[in-house]
């Protein structure tokens, strides 16, 4: 093997001190920097900090006289470092958000299929904190393209991959790719028994991922939009 093509290799532990939260001691999750003195935290560690204080708790400086959490900002570059860096940090994560929103009756999306539930009173959404569990997502734009017009044999004749009209989408990163498989079905007018697939960067993607996921694996950094390629999966 020739040196340039050699991985290197890190010890994690001297990295710590650059993607770990001094709140709490933790890898950085939803990192969120003051604008003032641009220290990074955990969301939830500097909101509730904040809450008592006016002043960053690493340096003292003061962020804002009356409004301190108005002062800060989703350091989404930092938090797309961590997730690569530490192994199995992001779908932990995600596990443990399934598991939160579970406990408070939401419905599941699994493989396709929505569990349905009772739909809880009106008064009961106003007073919920989560009632806008995905307004506040980290958000991604994608660009949906066409990969290649091949046909494959529906309804006894042979039907072309269509070209979707409005090609970028602006949506949740925890939305899967079956998500966006299904809305291609829809947008398409795809007959039921036909099936299609996604490319990113030449891979095929799995069902039960997640668009962050994909980022992370396939696009990043290369910037936004990511480009998605859809196809007639092969029979």
């Amino acid at each position: 093997m020739d040196l340039e093509e050699e991985l290197l290799k890190i010890n994690i532990s001297h990295l710590n001190s650059h993607i770990t939260c001094s709140l709490c001691y933790g890898y950085f999750i939803d990192a969120t920097t003051t604008t003032e003195c641009l220290h990074t935290f955990c969301k939830s560690c500097i909101v509730k900090y904040l809450q008592t204080s006016k002043s960053c708790p690493q340096c003292g400086v003061k962020i804002h006289e009356t409004q301190p959490q108005l002062h800060l900002r989703a350091d989404r570059t930092m938090q797309d470092i961590v997730y690569k860096i530490v192994p199995a940090l992001f779908e932990n994560e995600e596990k443990r958000r399934e598991e939160f929103y579970n406990s408070r009756g939401f419905s599941k999306l699994k493989k396709g299929v929505v569990e349905k539930i009772p739909e809880p009173k009106l008064t009961c959404i106003q007073a919920s904190d989560d009632r806008h569990m995905y307004k506040y997502d980290e958000k991604i734009s994608i660009c949906l393209e066409r990969y290649h017009v091949h046909s494959m044999p529906v309804r006894g004749s042979h039907s072309k991959v269509p070209s979707l009209q409005e090609k970028f989408i602006r949506c949740s990163n925890r939305l899967q790719v079956h998500d966006v498989i299904e809305l291609l079905m829809k947008r398409l007018d795809i007959p039921s028994e036909a099936e299609l697939t996604l490319i990113c960067h030449g891979h095929e993607l799995t069902k039960e991922w997640s668009l962050k996921q994909v980022y992370l694996m396939y696009w990043s950094p290369k910037g936004s939009p990511m480009f998605l390629f859809y196809c007639f999966k092969p029979g």
